[in-house]
This record gives C-alpha cells, sequence and structure tokens, in this order.
C-alpha cells in the first residue's frame, strides 16, 4: 500500500476544482487518508520547496504557494503513486494526456501556476503529510 501527499493549490482552490480532484482520484480506486484547506506559512514552504532555492523561479514559487489557501491531501492505494501521476498528467499542459486533470484544467499562462502537486516518499512529504494526519478533520483512525 502506497501514500501520497496531493496539493492542489491556490489557482485550482480559486477555481473550485478540489471535488473534482477527489473525485477522479477516488473513480481510480484510491483512498482519501486525510484532507485539510491550508494555509501554507512562508516557513513550511521553503521547507517544502528547499530543492529549488537559488533558481531564478524560487521566490515566485514561495509567493505563490502563501498566496491563498490550498487543499492538501493524502491518498493511497496500490500503487498509489503511478495511479496519481497517472490521473494529474505531465506537468506540462500541453504534453499532459487527454482525459489527465492536468490536460483538461491546468492554467497554461505561467510556468509555476501548476494545479497540483505530487510528493512522493521524501522527508518533506512525510512533514506534510504528519502534520495533515494529525491535525485533519478527515482521516482514519490507524
Amino acid at each position: 500500500m502506497e501514500r501520497s501527499l496531493v496539493l492542489v493549490k491556490p489557482d485550482g482552490v480559486q477555481r473550485a476544482l478540489v471535488g473534482e480532484v477527489i473525485s477522479r482520484l477516488e473513480r481510480r480506486g484510491l483512498r482519501l487518508v486525510a484532507a485539510k484547506f491550508i494555509q501554507v506559512s512562508k516557513e513550511l514552504a521553503e521547507t517544502h520547496y528547499a530543492i529549488h532555492k537559488g533558481k531564478p523561479f524560487y521566490e515566485g514559487l514561495i509567493s505563490y504557494i502563501i498566496s491563498a489557501p490550498v487543499m492538501a491531501m493524502v491518498w493511497e492505494g496500490p500503487n498509489a503513486i503511478a495511479a496519481i501521476r497517472q490521473t494529474m498528467g505531465s506537468t506540462r499542459p500541453t504534453e499532459a494526456a487527454p482525459g489527465s486533470l492536468r490536460h483538461d484544467f491546468a492554467s497554461r499562462s505561467g510556468a509555476i501556476s501548476l494545479m497540483l502537486r505530487i510528493v512522493l516518499r521524501t522527508a518533506r512529504m512525510k512533514l506534510l503529510c504528519g502534520s495533515i494526519l494529525m491535525n485533519s478533520w478527515i482521516g482514519s483512525a490507524k
């Protein structure tokens, strides 16, 4: 059983796409373990995106992710990571497969305006998932 964190970023939340994301992932047979709207702090954003520090887009990325709430969700299931990647589609909307969330909904107007983020098994995933699971209003007792 795999688990993955999926973030619907500010533009996806503002465009009312959270329900669509949940619906598509549930139809893939995945189980929503935890979900919470969160306002990402600058500190959490800097930790989450530390691998991009020093890159030209870093400051814009931090500003964007803290600009409005995100929906943070933890999903699980057999081959969850592969299923989520396929459902989301390529990070470049013009290259995403028809029927994928990014193909159907992602903004084509900016490199950092991605609707979704998948975080695999890393320390930052554990940090975020742990925070969400410990403080979520949707979650299983495990």
